[in-house]
């Protein structure tokens, strides 16, 4: 039996990329089990789509597709409460090998954790992008479908909210902390 045309190659290109639309995808839906099956559901459609990517940057077009498949699962899921994976942003800070400065590490990985996923939609999907993923602004601008004055613009706004929760949480802590 033949193997389809292009099949490796999409591999090839599509395996690489999968921890960043994995992340992508948990951002989007807030549950790390949603957004395995965006997962799966996106790369099936770039499979399907392959032949007609004429693009040269593979991974934003394919992070383009990622995204679409998340806002479609959000859109026919529309789920009342969504939760987020605070372990997994925490075990990416590189423990100390100071106990006392560990947990303080993972206790600010989960509150910028916390903070991130509080963030509508669109603030937190190019934060993550850019932060985390480290694409440029014109790649964002691509996978988002968005002019890149709207990502700056983006980008600036979720700063600004990221700034503004944290120090309304700080300012919480030293009122009864």
């Amino acid at each position: 039996m033949s193997e389809p045309v292009g099949r490796r190659h999409f591999e090839r290109l599509a395996l690489p990329h999968l921890d960043a639309a994995y992340n992508l995808a948990r951002w989007i839906t807030r549950n790390e089990h949603d957004a395995e099956d965006v997962v799966q559901d996106a790369y099936l459609w770039a499979y399907r789509y392959f032949a007609s990517f004429r693009g040269e940057n593979f991974r934003a077009w394919l992070l383009a597709v990622v995204r679409r498949a998340a806002y479609d699962w959000l859109h026919r899921q529309r789920p009342l409460e969504a939760a987020v994976d605070t372990d997994s942003l925490a075990a990416d800070v590189a423990a100390p090998d100071n106990p006392e400065l560990a947990l303080l590490h993972k206790t600010d990985a989960a509150m910028l954790n916390d903070m991130i996923a509080a963030l509508p939609a669109p603030f937190r999907e190019v934060i993550i992008l850019r932060e985390l993923n480290e694409f440029s602004y014109q790649d964002i601008a691509e996978i988002a479908s968005v002019p890149i004055g709207t990502v700056m613009s983006r980008l600036a706004r979720a700063r600004g909210l990221l700034v503004a929760d944290g120090k309304r949480r700080l300012a919480r802590e030293r009122n009864h902390g």
